[in-house]
């Protein structure tokens, strides 16, 4: 059974989401605290964690930020705020999903199913284990790109959002395409959202090759990896 981490302080909310994510075939571990969630996440292997942004020792923001140091779990937001710079804060930290209380229970045990249904490995048949387009290397099952012959430190956003350009070389690619292509809330994103991953993208293929710039911006239109500006 796929072993989902839950982390949310109110009893009775936590009691309906455990039976929820039970009856839908997932384990469920419980925790109130987000520094037990922490110690739980660097000692065991989970699925997806449904984390509760208002914890009584930090935000679940912070407790987001930390796990992305050591780990790429999927993460789905708990959380009464539903303004959209929440939304996108939540988003663009490495948030899989963001869920508004009041909620279901079950609808909240679908979206986790349709969260791992989507981050799961897609079987890619002939396909080469590395492809160079324009000084890249694509190895997708060790889901890795390399630039210039060194390997990237990507986010899973940014890792989906480069190899979608990779594998399209030429097309552009509007911003709500990439949003719906790559992103498993596309409704709760804003365009910033996409902006902001090009944008750490573009930093970090400088850092290798400084006088480059693969990521070309077709104003009005979205990006596309090489191809004439416009």
């Amino acid at each position: 059974m796929p072993r989902i981490l839950l982390v949310e302080d109110e009893a009775a909310i936590a009691d309906t989401i455990v039976y929820a994510l039970h009856s839908e075939g997932f384990a469920t571990e419980h925790h109130t605290l987000g520094r037990d969630a922490l110690a739980a996440l660097r000692q065991r292997e989970f699925a997806l964690a449904v984390v509760d942004v208002g914890l009584p020792d930090c935000s679940g923001f912070d407790l987001c930020r930390e796990l992305r140091r050591f780990s790429d779990v999927p993460v789905i937001f708990l959380t009464a705020r539903s303004s959209e710079i929440d939304r996108i804060v939540g988003l663009e930290i490495g948030a899989d999903d963001y869920v508004t209380k009041p909620f279901s229970p079950r609808e909240l045990a679908t979206r986790v199913r349709v969260v791992l249904r989507r981050l799961s490995p897609r079987e890619r048949a002939a396909e080469p284990a590395a492809e160079a387009v324009a000084g890249f290397g694509l190895d997708p099952d060790a889901a890795r790109i390399t630039y210039g012959g060194a390997a990237l430190d990507l986010t899973r956003y940014e890792y989906h959002l480069l190899r979608t350009l990779l594998e399209h070389p030429g097309r552009i690619f509007s911003r709500d395409e990439l949003m719906r292509r790559i992103w498993t809330a596309p409704d709760h994103s804003t365009e910033r959202t996409v902006d902001a991953h090009i944008k750490t993208l573009r930093a970090k293929l400088r850092a290798v090759r400084p006088d480059g710039d693969p990521i070309v911006t077709h104003r009005g239109m979205g990006y596309a990896l090489g191809g004439c500006r416009t």
